[in-house]
């Protein structure tokens, strides 16, 4: 069952419904309703979107990683997440997979002014990428720890 998400923000509501519609199809190798949730992510504003995903991919990372990561565990998981979703998504990009990862961890310097990757580009690796480094667990506390966290942030700054 899909929660509702009525105890968040109502500008994170969409967010954290769509993105578990994402990564519950990545799962399921279900294209159709990634197609639909991708497009209802990338549909949502993009700033809020973002900051949600990628400190749920970040939160994941640190929580597989508790000893911090090097440049080979990000490399492994920029392969991993690769080749799980190569074979039934076929047009998966690494550059868009690393992109992720970078901003997630707040490493990525676009030196030569390449525009970001599209917003459906976006959402529908994030949940490839999501759905890859939450495996069997479901993706609804991740995103409880990850909008959590950007709460704590939000009223410490």
């Amino acid at each position: 069952m899909i929660p509702q998400w009525r105890h968040l923000p109502a500008a994170a509501r969409p967010i954290a419904a769509a993105t578990t519609a994402a990564v519950t199809a990545a799962k399921e190798q279900d294209r159709e309703a990634l197609a639909e949730a991708v497009a209802e992510l990338s549909a949502q504003d993009q700033a809020q979107t973002g900051l949600i995903l990628g400190t749920s991919v970040r939160v994941q990372l640190e929580a597989r990683h508790p000893d911090g990561l090097d440049a080979d565990d990000i490399r492994t998981v920029l392969a991993d997440s690769v080749r799980a979703a190569a074979p039934w998504c076929p047009d998966v990009d690494p550059h868009v997979v690393l992109y992720l990862l970078a901003n997630a961890l707040g490493v990525w310097q676009d030196d030569e002014g390449d525009p970001p990757p599209k917003p459906e580009a976006l959402a529908r690796h994030a949940a490839l990428l999501l759905a890859h480094l939450t495996g069997a667990d479901p993706i609804e506390p991740l995103l409880t720890a990850a909008l959590a966290e950007i709460e704590r942030a939000q009223l410490n700054d």
